[in-house]
């Protein structure tokens, strides 16, 4: 998970918590990759999006493929903002038990199948409205 398939820039752990069969995982996305700064800002701010909806599902197949004894996870997921506080992406609570169906080809479905929570427009994920969930940059 060092390198993202469309950024560059590897994730920032910020806490990871294991309590007897739950986790608490809390990561900033990777920001858009540098080499799309040429590109229309919304194509880095969708291939970064892509990139975050990837990682949470990896980072979610890494706990349970390493961890035998974790059944559940909550994730928040945060992106840098302009200001001193981040801005919540995705957020939500994964577990062993919940399968995802082979035939679900899209990504955004298959993260929301998982257990993940997000709001998304026109391919670039928002922040989420939960100032109990937002982390400061300082």
């Amino acid at each position: 998970m060092r390198f993202g398939e469309l950024s560059r820039a590897p994730l920032r752990l910020l806490r990871l918590q294991l309590q007897a069969e739950t986790a608490e995982c809390d990561w900033m996305a990777r920001p858009p990759d540098p080499w799309d700064a040429d590109l229309p800002a919304r194509v880095g701010k969708r291939n970064a999006s892509l990139q975050a909806l990837q990682d949470a599902i990896a980072v979610r197949d890494l706990l349970f493929g390493t961890l035998p004894d974790l059944s559940s996870a909550l994730f928040r997921v945060y992106r840098e903002s302009a200001g001193e506080l981040a801005d919540l992406i995705i957020t939500g609570t994964v577990s062993r038990e919940e399968h995802i169906p082979l035939n679900v080809s899209s990504l955004a479905m298959n993260a929301k199948l998982s257990g993940l929570r997000f709001r998304m427009a026109d391919g670039i994920l928002e922040a989420m409205q939960l100032e109990s969930e937002e982390v400061s940059l300082k």
